[in-house]
């Protein structure tokens, strides 16, 4: 693999941040150009390519930014920065590991592949659990023992220590952690439920049955051996326990003044409140429960909470969405020795945008840079397009609404069947093979695939089919779900009630439960087609599943259909369903439609498959009874581009020499080292090839066992194009 090292490289066309650099406008003005120089393929690298999702994160920073409307009393998101709206009013909420939503969904992905089950019996409810207030108070005491455990270890030590100093870096970055919690009201609403709620029902905590007046006690014995209780004298019986330490009042002075410098409104009583989240111990903080005031407290937290989070999440799940997909798109390589690790380039544009007749030359003068000449470092090879409209659903216009129902509300941000066909158009010349899903929901899920089939996913890509670039796209199918849409609800928590006899409770009355809905979770099929693909090019990959794998050669041959190989190179996706019926696997296999997922039960040699697998791996190029394996339209991508490296652009001279019986040309190289899972002709292949002089046109004709393809290119000419 020393003249092309890589095939695995990928452009996503997907928008992640309006506020940050995006591909045309690092390319700019390009009239007059037909390339690029180095030094803005360089720039182009340094910010959007990407070979990991902590890289993803750091380069492309998504945010949302919040803030409050007066007149309506909202808390308002957006993914783009609003204009005419102070900077100060405006709160940047990371969307990272950190953010509580994206975790808990990173999170119980990795739980769904720890446990291995299927989506009917993974219990949704205890992972979703992770973004109440409740769970998130617990991430926050987990801070709070960590600072306390390095505070006190630095203050034991002599000014000056390295050692302290090292702690003090450590502690530095604690609070950066901890002062994500009191940057803003909003953020801090957790703590205020769970601080209100404490303070409420400090008798008996989370049970919710306290309230009743509490009077700390010390159990004893009396002289005639019966059990006492004796009440202990305190000023107030419903203050929160407390504990002098000497060493915590730094620590309670540090949260004071970080709180005071992050944020130019202080209140005395978020102060207060911050430092008995973070500082329990602390004699100095001291409060007394007006019941009635913090009952309404506690509601309206409660409600504005709820509300607060559901308008969040309907701003940021289909960017949420996006970020799960490039983790599913990374987490596809899965290696013990590093080699061909993917790349991907985010364009960080909408393809709405990047399909405009004034910005596609943009692109085309970027790609004549990178896949239009002989240094293959910077050159596409796969290519990601989500979120394509589907619109599957059925029904009859109804005349009256009689029953709550689903509101049918047009998705942002997904990308139409004419501005895919639009790019393709375009880009063909460049083969990039492109993976497309569609727009995630109920209808592209295993679950309907099961029962409804693939017949109304090959319908609605018949506007690509039987054009020059069907070989180059790729539907993927089924979307995976990250959590159902009819087990997506989470309990937040109960509203708070007092009785007549002023005992304070949480309500046990159904419309008092604070219930909200995710809607549903999806990942598009193309980030983890994308993904696999991209993985199995690394001969590291593949060496580690195959036995007869050759380190010289990229995974361009690999036929993930053939023989075992989708049983031994999985996916990293955890099973969904029991699988399909027969009736569908033979719909699916009557023409081999589509780059198919599948979640059937399997072995091999004895071990259960507990992840999804590949199916069927085609692109949309027929010849009218099946559609064509994506493998053999790499293979001619990657001889394509062999041909014009070794022939300096394809000179005759330099062909012949490369389909020569020499055994040191590169057709006879290939003819020798048919017996590997990678190898570039295999069994039943043939590579050959003759010369039009007198037009000046070279037909190289590639044999996959029963079918023929055709490469034409023009003698000491650019490549151009298949036939």
């Amino acid at each position: 693999m020393e003249t092309i090292t890589q095939t695995n490289r990928t452009i996503l066309f997907a928008e992640i941040n309006p506020e940050k650099l995006n591909i045309l406008t690092i390319i700019g003005d390009v009239r007059g150009k037909t390339s690029l120089d180095d030094d803005k393929i360089k720039e182009i690298n340094e910010a959007l390519v990407v070979g990991s999702l902590e890289e993803f994160f750091e380069k492309l920073d998504p945010v949302v930014f919040s803030w409050c409307d007066a007149a309506t009393g909202d808390i308002q998101n957006s993914l783009k920065k609003p204009e005419n709206i102070p900077d100060s009013c405006i709160t940047e909420i990371p969307l990272n590991l950190d953010n509580d939503l994206l975790n808990m969904l990173v999170t119980l992905q990795d739980a769904k592949g720890a446990q291995r089950v299927a989506n009917v019996d993974f219990k949704f409810d205890s992972i979703l659990d992770m973004i109440s207030p409740k769970k998130v108070m617990e991430d926050i005491r987990q801070v709070r023992r960590e600072i306390q455990y390095t505070h006190q270890k630095y203050e034991e030590l002599d000014e000056g220590d390295p050692k302290r100093l090292d702690l003090g870096d450590k502690l530095n970055f604690q609070f950066e952690s901890a002062s994500k919690n009191y940057s803003s009201v909003l953020t801090m609403l957790p703590i205020l439920i769970e601080d209100t709620k404490t303070r409420l029902l400090f008798g008996d905590g989370e049970s919710g049955q306290g309230g009743q007046n509490f009077k700390a006690g010390l159990l004893s014995m009396g002289d005639d051996g019966e059990l006492k209780i004796l009440e202990m004298k305190q000023e107030e019986s419903t203050q929160l326990a407390i504990v002098d330490d000497n060493i915590n009042r730094g620590l309670i002075e540090a949260f004071k003044e970080d709180y005071d410098a992050l944020n130019e409104n202080q209140s005395d009583h978020v102060r207060d409140l911050v430092v008995r989240t973070f500082c329990p111990l602390a004699s100095t903080v001291e409060s007394a429960v007006d019941m009635e005031a913090e009952i309404r407290n506690y509601n309206s937290y409660l409600a504005y909470y709820k509300k607060s989070k559901e308008n969040f999440i309907k701003c940021v799940k289909e960017l949420v969405q996006k970020i799960l997909g490039v983790k599913a798109f990374f987490d596809q390589y899965q290696v013990k020795e590093k080699g061909m690790e993917p790349k991907l380039l985010i364009t960080n544009t909408s393809l709405e945008m990047m399909v405009k007749s004034s910005n596609l030359p943009r692109l085309l003068t970027y790609l004549n840079s990178t896949n239009d000449t002989n240094c293959f470092e910077n050159a596409f090879w796969l290519g990601i397009v989500p979120d394509v409209t589907m619109g599957l659903g059925g029904g009859g216009k109804l005349q009256r609404v009689r029953f709550a129902g689903n509101q049918k509300v047009e998705k942002s941000g997904t990308n139409s069947m004419e501005s895919l066909a639009s790019l393709m158009n375009a880009i063909s010349p460049y083969r990039i093979t492109t993976f497309f899903s569609f727009a995630a929901s109920e209808e592209t899920t295993f679950s309907y695939i099961a029962t409804e089939g693939v017949a109304g996913f090959k319908d609605k890509c018949t506007p690509l089919m039987k054009k020059d670039f069907s070989e180059l796209c790729v539907p993927c199918i089924p979307n995976v779900t990250i959590i159902p849409k009819d087990k997506s609800g989470l309990i937040l928590d109960k509203r708070m009630i007092m009785d007549e006899n002023g005992n304070v409770q949480l309500s046990e009355e159904k419309e008092d439960v604070m219930k909200m809905w995710l809607d549903g979770v999806y990942v598009g099929a193309a980030y983890g087609a994308a993904g696999i693909a991209a993985a199995w090019q690394c001969p590291e990959y593949l060496k580690q599943r195959f036995h007869h794998t050759s380190r010289e050669y990229p995974g361009v041959r690999f036929d993930i259909e053939a023989g075992d190989n989708a049983l031994l190179a999985t996916t990293s996706m955890t099973k969904e369903i029991s699988g399909f019926t027969s009736a569908i696997k033979n719909s699916i296999n009557h023409t081999g439609f589509g780059f198919v997922f599948t979640s059937d039960n399997a072995q091999y040699k004895g071990r259960d498959i507990r992840n999804v697998m590949v199916y069927k791996a085609r692109n949309l190029l027929s010849n009218g009874n099946e559609f064509e394996p994506i493998y053999k339209t790499l293979v001619v991508t990657y001889i394509e581009r062999m041909l014009r490296f070794y022939s300096n652009d394809f000179k005759q001279d330099k062909i012949l020499s490369f389909f020569s019986n020499n055994p040191s040309s590169q057709k006879s190289k290939w003819d020798a080292d048919r017996q590997y899972v990678n190898s570039i002709l295999q069994d039943g292949d043939d590579l050959s090839y003759s010369i039009d002089e007198k037009n000046g046109i070279c037909n190289v004709q590639v044999t996959f066992s029963n079918t023929t393809r055709n490469l034409k290119v023009e003698l000491t000419r650019k490549a151009g194009g298949i036939k």
